[in-house]
């Protein structure tokens, strides 16, 4: 798809963004390595995970801009002044991008619910997408047919440990057998695809997407009544941060955010489970 192409501030202030840059530069505890807060000096990191998945990131290569946070990091990136060349990609797991200490990444994406506890460790964007989580399950399986929270609670339900999946199935569908933790998606998928578990628990776009012949059984209640916002992470006290929110809010303002969803992000109807 032809990339969303946004320009930079006119020539007249593009002193004053000049200045806002240098500040931006200034050296973090979180990244850092070049001496300006960047993992590399003049670079902008970004990073995804090992392996990523449609609809966020097209055929595992974020390098293309295709998908919707591919997309929108290279429409973060032009927002912050770097040339397409200047994105570099590098992969991390879920449970470190969100660990407290030192980061390989300027900037992370990969479907990062924004949390109190979360943003102890590492700063976040303001949201770019709100999701509701969904329950997956194979043809044949015990949960098949299941309509309702209550047929479920019976079965043998996984998700990737440290996610609001995880804590979504915990807390709305509350199994008798507790939720089975799993150290990713993709074993969380191969549990379900050996039969150790009946389904599984995943945002809605990525439910939709990510197993092959899967059956969505419902999304879930919001929990507190909130769907769940998504966010860049950053690393803590990261310069970067109040101007990679503007960017997102930029984004946002523009319509650019509304593009990349019907672009990327099909509008999922999935009935709630009762």
């Amino acid at each position: 798809m032809p990339r969303t192409r946004l320009r930079l501030a006119a020539a007249a202030v593009s002193v004053v963004a000049a200045v806002a840059s240098l500040s931006a530069c200034a050296p973090t505890s979180g990244s850092g390595g070049s001496g300006d807060g960047l993992v590399t000096e003049g670079k902008l990191t970004v990073a995804t995970g090992e392996p990523a998945y449609s609809p966020w990131v097209e055929d595992d290569d974020p390098t293309t801009g295709q998908g919707f946070e591919a997309a929108l990091a290279y429409a973060v990136a032009d927002q912050l002044g770097y040339a397409e060349d200047d994105v570099v990609w590098v992969r991390s797991t879920f449970d470190e991008a969100i660990a407290p200490g030192p980061k390989t990444f300027d900037l992370n994406l990969q479907q990062f619910s924004i949390t109190e506890q979360r943003a102890k460790a590492v700063d976040f964007s303001s949201p770019y997408y709100e999701t509701r989580q969904a329950v997956v399950t194979l043809p044949g399986s015990a949960a098949e047919g299941a309509t309702s929270v209550t047929d479920l609670q019976g079965l043998a339900i996984g998700a990737q440990s440290g996610t609001t999946s995880f804590t979504a199935a915990e807390k709305v569908i509350d199994p008798e057998g507790g939720v089975q933790a799993y150290n990713s998606n993709d074993d969380a998928k191969a549990a379900l695809e050996a039969g150790q578990v009946d389904a599984i628990v995943l945002d809605v776009p990525t439910a939709t997407y990510f197993v092959e012949g899967g059956v969505v059984l419902g999304q879930l209640a919001a929990e507190d009544g909130a769907s769940d916002e998504l966010g860049i992470v950053l690393p803590l006290g990261s310069a970067l941060t109040g101007d990679v929110t503007d960017a997102v809010d930029a984004l946002r303002a523009d319509g650019t955010l509304d593009q990349l969803q019907q672009e990327w992000l099909a509008d999922y109807d999935v009935t709630e489970l009762s």
